[in-house]
């Protein structure tokens, strides 16, 4: 059974694909996570779920990440950099994690997947959507994190 951490990574990989190749080839990218026979089929389908729903809602993150950070829009993100930020907005403001989980997860990814200086953009720009959404809803910082 796969962890909420690698269903996450599926879910990355996915939404990477979906950003370059877009919602026309969604099926394709579907099947590509076929690919890895180390998960069970309803795994590979929750992380397609998050990836379409975190794709879904590219703008809204988009919009976020342009108003904490007007020089880096989404158009000047590293492809990678962006598909993390967007999964890890996703998480946090609609996907039922507690948003420092989606923040350490995300700079997990930035880590494993971009560049040197990539986990430190990453966690700048999340740590500020971090205090926003805590802000809104205070009840979750005083709840431990877990997932």
């Amino acid at each position: 059974m796969a962890t909420p951490r690698d269903i996450r990574r599926l879910a990355f990989q996915a939404l990477y694909q979906l950003d370059a190749r877009g919602v026309v080839d969604a099926d394709d990218i579907r099947l590509s996570l076929d690919d890895n026979p180390d998960y069970q089929p309803k795994d590979r389908d929750k992380a397609f779920e998050l990836a379409s729903a975190a794709f879904a809602h590219k703008n809204e993150a988009d919009t976020a990440m342009r108003e904490l950070a007007p020089t880096w829009p989404a158009h000047r993100q590293a492809a990678v950099d962006r598909a993390i930020l967007r999964l890890a907005h996703y998480e946090m403001t609609r996907g039922g994690v507690h948003p420092k989980i989606a923040v350490n997860e995300a700079v997990e990814l930035a880590k494993a997947f971009s560049t040197d200086k990539s986990p430190g953009f990453v966690n700048g720009l999340l740590d500020k959507i971090l205090k926003q959404v805590l802000a809104e809803q205070p009840s979750l910082a005083d709840t431990p994190p877990k997932e």
